[in-house]
This record gives C-alpha cells, sequence and structure tokens, in this order.
C-alpha cells in the first residue's frame, strides 16, 4: 500500500518572527535554524521519504522560492512543485494539489505537513502517520495529529476530544482556534484538548469531496481543466487561475465546515512548531547560564536565559542581559527581550519602512 501514500509539504511562508535571519528572499524553511546541518525543509522532506515513496511528494510553496527548492531537494522532479503565485493561505494550494494527486492515483492517501516543524522523535511520528494513513484509507475522514498541550499558547488551535474514547483514532469534538489566555488555561486543565498540530491525513477522493461542498467556487476554478495538471500546461494554469481563489486556509474553509468526519491521534512523538525565537531557544542546547548559543562564541557574565546567533561566528561578550534575544545577521543587529517576540514582525516592518526592503 505504500505507493498509494503521498505527501505534500507546505512550504509557502515568509517566517518574519524569524526576522532577521528568515527574509522574504530566504525564508526559515530553508534555513538549518538549529544547526542540525540541513535545512527544515530538508529534514521534514526526509522524515516524510520514510512513510512515501520519493516520488510522491509534492512541495508548495510561493514562486519566488522554486530555485530554492530545486537546491535543497535535489531528489524531486519539476512536476513535483506546485508554485503559488500569489499567497493564498492553504485551502488552494491543498485542493491544487489533491487534483494533481488524484489523477495520478485515484486511490492515494495525503498528509499535508509544514515544511518547518521540529520533531525529534522520527520513529514514534512514523507509527502515528502510519495508523493515520491506514484509518483514511477509503473512509470520509479527515485526521489530526493532535499534540498534548504544555502551557496555555495562545497562538494555537485547540482540539476538544473524549479522553476515555478507547479508539487509537478518536472524533472530534469542537476546534477553537486562538483562544484568549483565560480560555487556553481551561483547555488545558481540563485535559481533554490537544493541540492542532496543522498535520492532516485524508485519502484524496474524500477531500476533493469536501471542497466540492465546502469551497464550491474554488474547486469549480481549478477543476475546469483537469486534463492539464501534471502536463506543461500546469504552470499557465495555475498562474492565470490562482489569483481568483479565495483567501482561506484549509482550517476555516473545510476542516471547521465538515460535521462527525474530524478525527484525531493524540501523538506519541515530540513537536514544536519553531515559529518563534523562544521555540528555537526551547530546542537548543544551553550553556550553564542557559544560554542557547548558535554559531557563537560566547563569553558571558550575570547573563542567563538569552538566545544569542550570529551568522560570522563571531566572540560575543554579554553582560548583565537576561532573557534576550540577540541576532547578528549581515548588517542588521536585533536586540529584544524574548517577551516580545511576538513583536519582531512588526519591528521588521518598521526598519523596511525607513531603510528599505533590502533589509528583508
Amino acid at each position: 500500500m505504500r505507493e498509494n501514500n503521498f505527501a505534500i509539504i507546505m512550504a509557502g511562508g515568509v517566517g518574519s518572527r524569524f526576522w532577521p535571519v528568515s527574509t522574504a528572499v530566504h525564508p526559515k524553511q530553508f534555513i538549518d535554524l538549529l544547526g542540525k546541518g540541513e535545512s527544515l525543509i530538508q529534514t521534514t522532506f526526509n522524515r516524510l521519504s520514510q512513510l512515501v515513496p520519493v516520488q510522491n511528494i509534492f512541495i508548495l510553496t510561493n514562486e519566488a522560492y522554486e530555485s530554492l527548492v530545486k537546491k535543497q531537494l535535489t531528489e524531486i522532479t519539476e512536476e513535483q512543485i506546485v508554485l503559488e503565485p500569489v499567497m493564498r493561505n492553504t485551502a488552494p494550494a491543498v485542493l491544487l494539489a489533491a487534483l494533481k494527486i488524484n489523477k495520478i492515483n485515484k486511490d492515494a492517501v495525503m498528509i499535508m505537513a509544514p515544511s518547518d516543524h521540529w520533531i525529534e522523535d522520527e520513529a514514534a511520528f512514523s507509527v502515528d502517520v502510519e495508523k493515520a494513513f491506514e484509518a483514511a484509507r477509503g473512509a470520509n475522514r479527515i485526521i489530526t495529529l493532535g499534540i498534548r498541550p504544555t502551557f496555555p499558547n495562545t497562538g494555537y488551535g485547540y482540539i476538544k476530544f473524549d479522553p476515555q474514547e478507547e479508539a487509537q483514532v478518536k472524533p472530534v469534538e469542537v476546534f477553537t482556534e486562538k483562544p484568549s489566555y483565560e480560555l487556553a488555561q481551561k483547555f488545558l486543565s481540563s485535559g481533554n484538548h490537544l493541540w492542532n498540530s496543522g498535520i492532516f491525513v485524508w485519502n484524496v477522493n474524500y477531500i476533493l469531496q469536501a471542497f466540492k461542498n465546502n469551497l464550491p467556487q474554488m474547486y469549480r476554478i481549478f477543476s475546469v481543466e483537469t486534463e492539464v495538471f501534471n502536463t506543461s500546461g500546469e504552470k499557465k494554469f495555475i498562474k492565470d487561475t490562482y489569483p481568483a481563489a479565495e483567501n482561506i486556509s484549509i482550517d476555516y474553509g473545510i476542516l471547521e465546515k465538515e460535521k462527525g468526519t474530524v478525527y484525531v491521534i493524540p501523538a506519541s512523538f515530540d513537536w514544536n512548531d519553531l515559529g518563534t525565537w523562544g521555540s528555537i531557544y526551547s530546542e537548543s542546547a544551553k550553556d550553564d547560564q542557559q544560554n542557547a548559543v548558535l554559531n557563537v562564541r560566547l563569553i558571558a557574565e550575570n547573563a542567563s536565559g538569552n538566545i544569542i546567533t550570529s551568522d560570522k561566528n563571531k566572540v560575543v561578550v554579554i553582560d548583565g542581559l537576561n532573557d534576550h534575544i540577540v541576532v547578528d545577521e549581515k548588517n542588521i543587529l536585533l536586540i529584544v527581550p524574548k517577551e516580545k517576540e511576538q513583536e519582531i514582525k512588526n519591528i521588521r516592518e518598521k526598519v523596511q519602512r525607513k531603510y528599505g526592503d533590502n533589509l528583508g
């Protein structure tokens, strides 16, 4: 059945919260943020290739990143890269990929995975995904992998389920997207909520029907010329058609509208969505003062809880600085408190307005 397994890797984001390392020209999914010797998209590709034949893995990305994908993923063909001419969130990209895959294999089961997540225990990941593949074959189900929450994060979606349900694949009761801090605290203490990892599995026939039912206009736009998929005419069709698609996520466009068909597998692997510098700090090795040091030779006095990175392997001396993000990247030096990491996107915009877009 392995030949029926397909994967789509979502790799179109800019990663603005990792500025100035991640830029619009070279975003975070193409960077070795954790110093592991390969970029995040390479790590994701290698992880999925343990479950899915290489020729069945498709990369969905912005057309500006075509050369980066080809350079970093030399194993794939040009036909496996789906280029978005404009940003339209995840739903249109998923529909395009599903139409391509359906033309190749009508018995396909698909996993949708972001390109920038960090998963340490890849063996446990494989076990959970195999469960999801088997549960999705021939069944009208969307299956997500849910993560046990460890703190009241307001930036994640939450999945309510019944922990007493004996089946490994459990029905989802409610999705709640980005709750308030107070509500996230309640979810954490309840024991019946999981973080939505953004990793989904379904069979191709079912997801196409779900698009037809829930996003009919988008389905009509993209299915009007299905014969062009996987041919030389595909790129032009996408370039001409894609801008007319609604800007909507798969979560809002499909998951929240499907009733009684969405299931969750509580994940047995550790997971980090690597959305901010704080998430990199949590995954990095620390010195004896709990400083995370990346590509830096550090001398620290009365300094703890910092994350320090440089593109030049500099000697960095810090005295009296605690819980800060210090990023030295090309012609930019960023020093901000970790508690303000969510403001980095706005800082980037201020810098661009004052000094020009060429700064990231």
